[in-house]
């Protein structure tokens, strides 16, 4: 953080565990907007969790250092503070020098589109306009408005590029272009977003924005091209379904009319057999954030842990019952199929602590844990994270059931702090939920186990001599083969089975 003439520059702050760079997602302000100190300013997205940034200054914003899909590595600009009523202009820009700063000119120059709020990058014809409407008071300081759709702030928004109408000075000696449009015109403040739409050939005034002010999103554009390939496909059905048709009597028709001309159809480049091949063409897709912080840390397991699998179908019949006999008996609870198995899990592994521990590869050791930290697999809309409960040996079912809640729900909500991602010594993975029955779980490195509990269904069992239905799943378990041999890993797996079959044995060491 630096101070020059009364301006403040935030530069974006060690986020911990190790992480050094951030996405920017989202702005909480905007240029010209006037803050208070710790106010949250701006959402980021590291490889462990989204975070929200406050600034420790108060006062009017001069300059955002980073448009929406930037990525910043710690210690770079990422916002300018200056005194109450300092006018805005002349910090709109990004520092010169900066890495920003590189970026906006070389964004610029190339007219990607990818700039600051408020700035054209004067190449690329418009595709829609913005009526701009900006008021000055006596002192010549703009004035802050409320961002509407038929008045955005500076007169239109990242990617809107005016192709003609009139031109008058901005701050800081800028040109603006205003042009007059419709108050129905689409919003978009986020780069990304515009050139995900263009890249699949989705028009923004066709999708469904669900942003504060009636912003689109990117989850909004995310949803308009599923749809469009759900379309895709029902068109393509269509067409190969046509071509079946028997084309004896068409070449019967067409063989006495054969001195006339033949229609001329136009070539669609992206057109294969009347359908669309969108599945056929090359795509480059960004490896950053959490999908490359996964990426790398299975990798790693891959290439550092000699692993293997092993799995047992059990009968849960007699689990799911004593999960209904809780629910039942106490609902407030909370308590579900997952807490029980979280409870199963910790007792299997005081029964046998080698699994509860990891490889210093750098010392050779084996680490085991006198602690427990359970970690389980959460699928969300940023990808597959692993938050983290601590001390689950200390926790009571109950107290398991709500940790698994309170995590679940700051995991869908894209708020886990990177503590909460981090620290695991072993992980439980309900793929069930998914529909599937098996796998073979790649272990979350550094730990040395996983459990993986597959779908609960209804299958012929004999019990009692008798062949019945019974609710039966599969459980698989990876472990480390380095720090046990099989007949421990089998023996842990083997105990697991014995539990969610007769969850009574639990009760013998309570």
């Amino acid at each position: 953080m630096t101070a020059t003439a009364a301006r403040q520059v935030f530069r974006l702050p060690d986020l911990g565990e190790g992480l050094t760079e951030a996405e920017i997602l989202e702005w909480k302000v905007s240029v010209g907007d006037t803050v208070e100190v710790d106010q949250i300013v701006v959402e980021v997205e590291t490889a462990k969790a989204a975070v929200e940034v406050p600034v420790p200054y108060a006062g009017t914003v001069l300059a955002l250092h980073a448009a929406p899909g930037a990525v910043l590595s710690v210690g770079l600009p990422l916002i300018e503070i200056g005194p109450p009523g300092t006018p805005t202009g002349a910090g709109d820009r990004p520092e010169a020098g900066s890495g920003a700063a590189a970026q906006y000119r070389e964004e610029e120059r190339a007219g990607s589109g990818n700039v600051l709020i408020g700035y054209g990058t004067g190449h690329t014809p418009a595709t829609r306009r913005r009526r701009a409407s900006r008021s000055r008071s006596m002192t010549g300081r703009p004035r802050v408005e409320q961002l509407t759709p038929e008045r955005p702030r500076g007169g239109r928004l990242v990617g809107d590029r005016p192709s003609g109408g009139e031109h008058r000075a901005g701050p800081g000696g800028a040109t603006e272009e205003v042009s007059a449009v419709g108050s129905q015109a689409p919003r978009v403040i986020s780069p990304l977003v515009r050139r995900m739409a263009r890249d699949h050939g989705i028009d923004l005034a066709d999708v469904t924005p669900t942003g504060p002010h009636a912003v689109i999103l990117r989850r909004d554009v995310e949803q308009a091209i599923a749809d469009q390939d759900v379309g895709d496909r029902i068109v393509g059905d269509q067409t190969v379904a046509e071509q079946a048709i028997p084309t004896h009597g068409i070449a019967a028709r067409t063989s006495r009319t054969a001195s006339a001309p033949a229609p001329v159809l136009d070539a669609d480049p992206d057109d294969v057999q009347g359908f669309r091949a969108r599945g056929l063409v090359d795509e480059r897709v960004p490896l950053r954030g959490l999908r490359r912080a996964v990426a790398e840390k299975l990798s790693r397991s891959r290439a550092e842990i000699p692993d293997a699998t092993t799995w047992v179908d059990v009968d849960a019949t007699d689990l799911l019952a004593a999960r209904d006999a809780l629910r039942r008996s106490r609902p407030d609870l909370g308590i579900g199929l997952l807490a029980l198995l979280a409870r199963i899990c910790v007792d299997g592994l005081r029964r046998f602590p080698e699994l509860n521990s990891s490889v210093d590869t750098d010392r050779s050791e084996i680490v085991r844990y006198g602690h427990v930290n359970l970690g389980f697999a959460a699928q969300t809309e940023r990808g597959l994270v692993v938050p983290v409960i601590r001390d689950a040996h200390l926790l009571t079912t109950a107290g398991l059931a709500a940790e698994l809640t309170r995590l679940t729900a700051l995991a869908r909500a894209g708020r886990l702090s990177p503590q909460a991602l981090t620290g695991g010594t072993f992980t439980l993975n309900n793929y069930g939920v998914f529909g599937v029955d098996g796998s073979t779980p790649i272990i979350n490195h550094p730990e040395a186990a996983l459990l993986g509990v597959g779908r609960i269904i209804d299958r012929p069992w004999v019990s009692g001599g008798v062949v019945t239905a019974r609710k039966i799943t599969q459980l698989s378990f990876t472990f480390d083969h380095r720090v046990c041999d099989g007949g421990t890993a089998g023996g842990f797996l083997r105990h697991v089975a014995d539990c969610v079959e007769n969850p009574a044995i639990l009760l013998a060491d309570l």
